[in-house]
């Protein structure tokens, strides 16, 4: 089979170099933010901001004469936004139901929901769900608020979280915009190619490029598809399952608290008297001892030896007549 010819070959080399050379840049530009992966549970939400071009500064003169536009450009921005609930409520699964309904009238939809059942201290099966929605990112603020709602009580937690992958976003379409500039400079040198090894060579390299290309469209759709919504995870517990236990009214978990406490406030008198007894007390009465006590005893030790002594002592015998 005869090598493609020389012309071919050039002009593929320089599209290829110069896509590549486009292509490393955008990489090495990105690459801190390329590592970071979006979670599936995550929303994006996609914020479109103005940005004057120049707005203060006169337009720069083209070569013909003309001026350049100070139109704005257009910068996508996009923020990924999701939160967490636990909360606890009378019935899990009516709260469930309320939070789907919510959703759909929302606009958004259910992402899962798991219904099942909680065995709690005295062995009562109580339901617990939990279930993930989507909702328009301006009004996952209401919705969180309309989730709280179904509880008497406050949140057990209350999350929520935001990122910015603008950089992300920005990078995927740069590449986009530069393999399609490939696949065009491609697809016209294989138009100019007579010989079946010339196209063969241009067609292997415009698989490759439209590859990349499919890839990169998916990701970015992900993100088109996902800027409106934002996710909120709810954790729901029945309000039997944090209730301290009663038989009759009577609720021996108070019982049991307050007799810990008790003991607990005693064995803490008695490791404190212990401690003021080997620290303060014994060192104060081994000085007493030392100063009023312990000459005394020894003045008085000696004087009765010495009166023991005298007594001890034998008479002195008279001269016999």
């Amino acid at each position: 089979m005869a090598a493609p010819s020389k012309q071919t070959i050039s002009k593929l080399i320089a599209v290829l170099v110069s896509a590549s050379l486009v292509l490393t840049a955008c990489a090495q530009a990105a690459a801190p933010n390329r590592e970071r992966q979006i979670a599936p549970m995550e929303s994006v939400v996609l914020e479109t901001v103005a940005v004057s071009k120049e707005a203060e500064m006169p337009a720069a003169p083209a070569p013909g004469g003309a001026g350049v536009s100070d139109a704005a450009q257009t910068v996508e921005r996009i923020v990924i936004k999701n939160g967490s609930l636990t909360i606890v409520v009378p019935d899990p699964s009516k709260s469930m139901e309320n939070i789907s309904a919510m959703a759909e009238e929302m606009g958004g939809f259910v992402v899962s929901a798991n219904l099942y059942k909680q065995t709690i201290s005295n062995g009562v099966e109580v339901p617990r769900a939990s279930i993930t929605i989507r909702v328009p990112a301006e009004r996952m603020d209401e919705a969180m608020r309309r989730i709280k709602a179904e509880s008497k009580q406050d949140a057990l937690n209350e999350t929520i979280n935001s990122q910015d992958v603008t950089s992300e976003y920005t990078d995927l379409q740069s590449r986009l915009k530069n393999l399609e500039a490939a696949e065009t400079e491609l697809t016209e040198i294989m138009k100019d190619a007579r010989r079946t090894e010339d196209v063969l060579a241009v067609y292997n390299q415009l698989v490759q490029i439209r590859e990349q290309i499919e890839v990169i469209k998916g990701q970015i759709q992900y993100y088109e598809q996902s800027a409106a919504l934002s996710a909120i995870s709810t954790e729901l517990i029945a309000d039997a399952a944090v209730q301290p236990l009663q038989i009759g009214g009577w609720q021996p978990q108070g019982v049991i608290k307050d007799a810990v406490e008790a003991l607990v406030r005693t064995m803490q008198g008695i490791i404190n008297a212990a401690i003021w007894i080997v620290i303060y007390v014994l060192p104060v009465l081994l000085v007493l001892f030392i100063i009023f006590i312990l000459p005394p005893a020894l003045v008085i030790r000696a004087w009765l030896r010495r009166r023991a002594g005298k007594k001890s002592a034998p008479l002195p015998s008279t001269p016999a007549e």
